[in-house]
């Protein structure tokens, strides 16, 4: 009798285990993937950006305002309405590193699929 207890209370954790680590799996991927954070622009980028705005959708308004979120500038809110915040995601890959050839000639000739008979 008390061995199909502790069977029984052995498979119970065993479910609890699984769901525990398949929770932290999905929330590990969504917080890599979807979850996001406010990025902070220059007041002449949410302008610029503001103008883009305007071209865009033919917008007819004349005024615009800076959205703060502390000292930081992070989006802009313009008179019909409309608003642009500035997000990034939290987990995001850092800009790629440029490395300049020394000699673009070699880089060409690699890529090149024909070949000099000689």
């Amino acid at each position: 009798m008390r061995s199909t207890q502790i069977h029984m209370v052995n498979g119970m954790l065993e479910i609890l285990v699984f769901a525990s680590w398949a929770c932290l799996a999905t929330y590990a991927i969504w917080y890599s993937t979807v979850a996001k954070h406010y990025a902070p622009i220059t007041p002449n980028d949410a302008r610029i950006l503001w103008k883009i705005h305007k071209q865009s959708i033919q917008c007819a308004s004349r005024k615009w305002r800076v959205i703060k979120r502390g000292n930081r500038v992070i989006g802009f809110e313009c008179e019909c309405g409309f608003k642009h915040i500035q997000k990034r995601p939290i987990v995001s890959n850092g800009p790629a590193a440029y490395i300049k050839s020394q000699n673009s000639r070699t880089s060409l000739n690699k890529l090149s699929t024909t070949y000099k008979i000689e």
